[in-house]
């Protein structure tokens, strides 16, 4: 029997940009569902995340929701109750692998009538891609966006009880929910969201209107969810924002980021890290901040994006090269043996042959350890889509090649730098090729690959570097665990 669509909300084209002058603050609300709750008795469920860090943490507060009225997790997405697709938009091909997988699903999903499948996140935060899903791939019983998480159990309970397909997407966020059930992926090292969404609007960019406003989470709650990580045993965080640098401009209370590294720091956390840093906002005292706490690792990504100038002002960067360097420059001689990833587009509306030259100097300038690399790819409502795209894939293909040519130059430098020296190294856990190979990640963010036992997953161990590759190291236990 075809399902009936229930759409509760979608998002409004015109609603976007808009932004709230106050954000509130409120603690969840647990909603209670006893239709749900028999529905989850023996029941599993599976996530598939795709894209970023934030997915991934939403990832676990979905996991948290959904294991409070009784789903247990599997690894099987064919034997799941209830499949969530978690989604990201940032490029099209990110969004094609979604669109494949649901088709993939079809078959699975018609033959089996008490399974759910649900799509969120990113992608469907745009109005078009809702209307594709809802008319070609009618088997998907839910859709939900980025905003509303916390009612995710509410919105299965609807589907369930009107036996319908349920789609509310909020158009931007009204306020920041504190205290959502959580499980946790690993035991060892944990995202912590220090903020929400980003006002920088960079012209190619999807993100300011799939995310929403730029909003700081209290930095009571934050300190509070770092002190608990700490006291369960974790040897990492990670303060987690789409532009960590301008976390707090919108609490009015004159904080800062560098004030809140320095305050997670002297929680004497083994290894604090963040992600993700605009260097619009990357100020000195941030570079002060990490000199002056040694648990604060050497490791920063910085998104350059393009090395011209022209491009830069055509992305909205609101930064120029020179600029851009200077906080290299800084970097390095403040911080000795800091390592540097960035991202880098090729092939933007109006990049020349000039241009892309400009931006193979500041690569070798930069010298950078590491870099993700993207093809400029057009989203759908963002400002750049409306730029002629006058650069011919075959020339996008061929720079590419030249570009990641000229990154690999500083990176295998960086990585042959490393052999023969000894690393503390945080055991994440056993490689995906051999199970009697353990992998971990330094200071510096290199992954390192070595011999081990998995009891000694979760704890940091001092590896010795016996060989280089381009984006891993191999190496093997010299001085046992790090206690």
């Amino acid at each position: 029997m075809k399902k009936a669509v229930n759409i509760i909300s979608k998002p409004q084209t015109n609603e976007l940009r808009k932004r709230l002058l106050k954000m509130e603050v409120k603690d969840f609300t647990c909603f209670s569902s006893p239709l749900v709750l028999s529905f989850a008795q023996n029941k599993t469920y599976h996530i598939r995340t795709y894209g970023c860090q934030a997915n991934m943490r939403d990832e676990e507060i979905m996991a948290g929701l959904l294991e409070n009225v009784g789903f247990k997790k599997t690894d099987d997405i064919l034997t799941a109750n209830l499949i969530i697709l978690n989604t990201c938009c940032v490029r099209e091909n990110a969004e094609n692998k979604v669109i494949g997988e649901i088709g993939s699903l079809k078959n699975y999903r018609l033959n089996n009538e008490d399974v759910l499948l649900a799509v969120c996140g990113c992608m469907v935060q745009q109005e078009h891609m809702i209307d594709l899903i809802v008319k070609k791939y009618r088997h998907v019983d839910l859709i939900f966006g980025t905003h509303n998480l916390d009612n995710l159990i509410e919105l299965i309970d609807i589907s369930l009880r009107d036996n319908s397909r349920v789609v509310d997407v909020k158009s931007r966020p009204i306020e920041i929910i504190e205290k959502l059930p959580s499980l946790r992926n690993l035991k060892h090292k944990a995202f912590v969201n220090i903020s929400y969404g980003c006002d920088k609007f960079c012209t190619y960019c999807i993100v300011p209107y799939t995310r929403g406003q730029e909003r700081s989470r209290p930095k009571e709650e934050i300190l509070s969810e770092c002190q608990e990580l700490i006291n369960n045993g974790y040897q990492e965080i990670t303060l987690l924002g789409q532009n960590v640098n301008s976390y707090g401009k919108d609490l009015k209370n004159n904080a800062t980021f560098s004030m809140l590294l320095e305050e997670v720091a002297k929680l004497k956390i083994p290894r604090l890290r963040f992600l993700t840093s605009h260097p619009f906002d990357f100020s000195s005292d941030i570079i002060e901040v990490m000199k002056t706490y040694p648990n604060i690792m050497k490791y920063v990504h910085l998104p350059v994006q393009s090395g011209s100038d022209e491009i830069l002002k055509l992305m909205g960067r609101k930064y120029t090269s020179k600029q851009y360097l200077q906080i290299i420059k800084d970097l390095r001689k403040n911080l000795p043996g800091v390592h540097i990833s960035t991202d880098l587009i090729v092939g933007f509306p109006g990049e020349g042959e000039e241009q892309f030259l400009e931006t193979l100097e500041v690569v070798k300038e930069a010298a950078y350890e590491s870099a993700f690399t993207f093809i400029y790819s057009s989203r759908v409502g963002t400002p750049a889509a409306k730029l002629i795209d006058n650069v011919s894939r075959e020339v996008k293909g061929e720079r590419f090649q030249r570009l990641v040519d000229t990154l690999e130059v500083s990176i295998k430098k960086a990585a042959d730098q490393m052999v023969g020296k000894t690393y503390p190294v945080l055991v994440d856990g056993i490689s995906k090729k051999k199970k009697e190979i353990l992998s971990g990640y330094t200071e510096t963010n290199k992954l390192v690959h070595f011999p081990g036992d998995e009891s000694l997953i979760g704890q940091i161990v001092y590896v010795e570097i016996l060989k280089s590759h381009l984006h891993s190291l191999r190496g093997k236990i010299v001085d046992g665990v790090n206690k």
